[in-house]
C-alpha cells in the first residue's frame, strides 16, 4: 500500500493577491513537521510571511525554488505521514512534456495522471503487469522513488534511448511561461540549485536581444563600449504592486494639490510637553479635520458614477523600509487617543521595518498621511493612494522669519500639502480642509475645543 502523502497548496495570502516570491524555505525535505508550523518565508505584493503547514509529517517535497514566484492555488510542499513516510533516493523524470517538463501516467483502472515532474504508472485494477517485486514507480525529475503496489518498468536496453530527457523544473508558472511563449524547456540551461530552471532562465529567453551600440571611431581597441552594459532590474513583490497601483491613481484619479505654510513652533513644544510623536499629534489634526470635513474620508465608485464616503477613518500613512516605501493602516483612528494613536504608530513603523507586516496591516486605508519632510524636502506634490480621494503632506520643519504678533520673528515653519480627487469635492472644501489643519498647527490647544 502505497504512503499517504498531502500536498499543501499556496493559500490566498490576502485580497487581490495572485502568487507570492519566495523568501526561504525554513524546512528541508525529509525533516519532520507539526500541525501549523511555518514552513517557508514568501513575499507577496503587501507583505513578507511565513506561511504554516496545516499538515503533520516527513516532508517529502518542496515546490519552488528560493527566487522563484509561484501562484495561488500551486503545490508548495507534500508531506507525508510519519508511520509511512517513503524515503527518498535519486529520482528520474520520464515522459516529460518536452514544452513545460509535464510528466503524465496511468492510474488505477487505466486513467492518465500528472504529477508535474515526472510518471507515475500502474496497471488497471491494481493487477500486475508481470514477474516483478509488485511497486509502482514514481519519477520527480532526477531519479525513481519505489512504492509498494505495483509492478516497475522493465530496465531500459542498452540499445534503446529514451523518447524525451528530463526536465529539471518544479514550477508551474515557469512552465505556463514556457508554453505561453513556445519555449522548449529542455534547450534552457537552468540557474538554480542543481540546473533548476528558475523563472528568470525562461524570461531571459523572451527578452529580445539588445542591439549593441555603435562603435565611435575613438572606441577602445577592443571595440567595447565604454559607456558599459544598461542595468535592468526587476520590480517584483511590494515594488510591483506599488508601481501597479501608482499608474493606476495617476491613470484614473484627476487629482490636484494645495498647500500653504504654517507655524509650527506651538506644535513643538506641545511634543516636548506630552512627549508624544509628532506624527501621533499631525494624526490627530488629522483625525479632527476628517471630522470636520467627513466627505473628504471617501472613494469615487466610477462603475456607478458615485461618491462613497466612508464611516471609519483606517489612517495609512508612509513608511521608508529597506524593502522599499510602504504604507501600514492604522485602523478605527478615529475611536482613538492621541496617546494610543503613537503607541499603535511606533508599533505599525517597527513592524514594518521588520518585514512581518499582515496583508491585513497594509490594506484597508481610508486617507493618507504623508510625512516626506523626513527626507528633508519642504514640499510635495503626492500621487494619491488609490482609491482614496485624498492625501494631506508634511513637510520638513525649518526656522525661518516670520511675521509674529506683530513682530518679525525667528519661528519654526512647516510646509503642508493637501492633494485630492477634483471628482470628490473642489477647491472651496480642499482650502476649508488645509487651512483647519493649519489653524491646528499652529495652534494645538484648540483642539480642545472639538473634544
Amino acid at each position: 500500500m502505497s504512503a499517504m502523502t498531502e500536498t499543501f497548496l499556496l493559500p490566498d495570502l490576502g485580497e487581490g493577491l495572485t502568487g507570492a516570491e519566495i523568501v526561504r524555505w525554513l524546512v528541508e525535505v525529509g525533516e519532520a513537521v507539526t500541525v501549523d508550523q511555518p514552513v517557508v518565508e514568501v513575499e507577496t505584493a503587501k507583505a513578507m510571511v511565513e506561511v504554516p503547514c496545516p499538515y503533520a509529517g516527513v516532508v517529502t517535497e518542496r515546490f519552488g525554488a528560493v527566487g522563484e514566484e509561484i501562484p495561488v492555488g500551486s503545490p508548495l510542499i507534500s508531506v507525508a505521514h510519519p508511520a509511512t513516510a517513503p524515503g527518498r533516493g535519486p529520482t528520474t523524470g520520464t515522459g516529460t512534456d518536452p514544452a513545460d517538463g509535464t510528466g503524465t501516467g496511468t492510474g488505477p483502472n487505466g486513467a492518465s495522471r500528472a504529477n508535474g515532474h515526472g510518471t507515475l504508472s500502474a496497471p488497471p485494477n491494481g493487477e500486475s503487469s508481470g514477474g516483478g517485486s509488485g511497486q509502482v514507480l514514481v519519477g520527480y525529475g532526477t531519479g525513481t522513488t519505489t512504492f509498494p503496489g505495483a509492478s516497475p518498468p522493465p530496465p531500459p536496453s542498452a540499445s534503446s534511448a529514451p523518447a524525451r530527457s528530463a526536465v529539471a523544473v518544479i514550477s508551474p508558472l515557469v512552465r505556463k511561461l514556457a508554453r505561453d511563449h513556445g519555449i522548449d524547456l529542455r534547450t534552457v540551461q537552468g540557474s538554480g540549485p542543481d540546473g533548476l530552471i528558475l523563472r528568470a532562465d525562461v524570461m531571459a529567453r523572451t527578452a529580445p536581444p539588445t542591439p549593441a551600440p555603435p562603435t565611435p571611431a575613438s572606441a577602445s581597441p577592443r571595440g567595447q563600449d565604454p559607456a558599459g552594459t544598461a542595468l535592468r532590474t526587476p520590480l517584483r513583490g511590494i515594488a510591483a504592486a506599488a508601481a501597479a497601483k501608482l499608474s493606476r491613481s495617476r491613470t484614473e484619479i484627476p487629482d490636484a494639490t494645495c498647500w500653504v505654510d504654517a507655524d509650527a513652533t506651538e506644535l513643538l513644544a506641545a511634543r516636548r510637553a506630552t512627549e508624544l510623536p509628532l506624527l501621533a499629534l499631525l494624526s490627530r489634526i488629522c483625525v479632527a479635520a476628517l471630522a470636520r470635513y467627513p466627505q473628504l474620508n471617501a472613494t469615487f465608485d466610477a462603475a456607478t458614477n458615485e461618491i462613497v464616503t466612508l464611516p471609519a477613518v483606517h489612517l495609512g500613512f508612509a513608511a521608508q523600509t529597506d524593502r522599499g516605501l510602504l504604507v501600514p493602516v492604522l485602523r478605527d483612528a478615529h475611536t482613538r487617543t492621541t496617546r494610543e494613536l503613537g503607541a499603535e504608530l511606533a508599533r505599525l513603523t517597527e513592524t514594518a521595518r521588520a518585514g512581518t507586516l499582515s496583508p491585513a496591516e497594509l490594506t484597508g486605508s481610508t486617507f493618507t498621511l504623508n510625512n516626506y519632510g523626513v527626507f528633508g524636502v519642504d514640499g510635495s506634490t503626492p500621487i494619491l493612494n488609490h482609491p482614496e480621494a485624498a492625501m494631506l503632506g508634511i513637510g520638513r520643519i525649518v526656522p525661518k522669519p516670520w511675521a509674529h504678533e506683530g513682530e518679525l520673528a525667528l519661528r519654526h515653519v512647516v510646509q503642508l500639502s493637501f492633494t485630492f480627487d477634483h471628482r470628490v469635492c473642489d477647491g472651496a472644501v480642499a482650502g476649508g480642509f488645509l487651512r483647519h489643519v493649519a489653524d491646528r498647527v499652529e495652534s494645538p490647544l484648540s483642539l480642545l475645543a472639538d473634544l
